[in-house]
């Protein structure tokens, strides 16, 4: 199981919806290992997905060992689809292609005043990713921006680990 799941490759199951860290708001979803499977992977695969009838989001399946994966299902969701902890939930998604990247213009005009553009953009796509959904994610004005900076900061922190690299 090294490749990498095909973009565009659906999948959906059902599972319970499980209370991931004890005292905090985190739950996630088993997903079955027939899909992981049937994705032929045991890193990281990012989806579009949904829970029930919700709206469709960005997110990831992780990995746990074992060739096991989650996938996380935020507050948000849950109160769209108004389930809880031990309800039975269908989950569906698509796997996306990390390399397929866009970019806020926020976070570009950010990184293009940081002269860390190409910096960020040669992260990988996974991390990315990441970046950029927790950018999407922000609720408040202050929050987003906070993370466009810890962006650049990444960008940054690129460069200098290219800069030691061709030491």
């Amino acid at each position: 199981m090294k490749r990498s799941p095909p973009a565009g490759k659906q999948l959906s199951f059902e599972a319970k919806l499980e209370n991931w860290a004890e005292g905090m708001d985190y739950c996630a979803v088993a997903v079955p290992a027939k899909i992981t499977k049937a994705l032929g992977t045991i890193k990281a695969v990012l989806v579009m997905a949904r829970v029930n009838d919700s709206e469709p989001f960005k997110v990831s399946l992780f990995p746990v060992g074992g060739g096991q994966h989650y996938i996380r299902i935020k507050a948000k969701v849950r109160k769209e689809t108004k389930t809880k902890t031990g309800d039975q939930v269908r989950v569906r998604f698509t796997v996306l292609d990390r390399a397929d990247v866009s970019y806020p213009k926020d976070l570009l005009s950010a990184l293009k005043l940081e002269k860390a553009t190409e910096d960020f953009k040669s992260l990988p796509p996974g991390e990315q990713n990441f970046i950029l959904r927790r950018i999407d994610d922000a609720a408040k004005p202050e929050t987003r921006e906070k993370r466009i900076q810890e962006a650049v900061e990444a960008a940054h922190r690129r460069r200098e680990k290219k800069a030691d690299q061709a030491k």
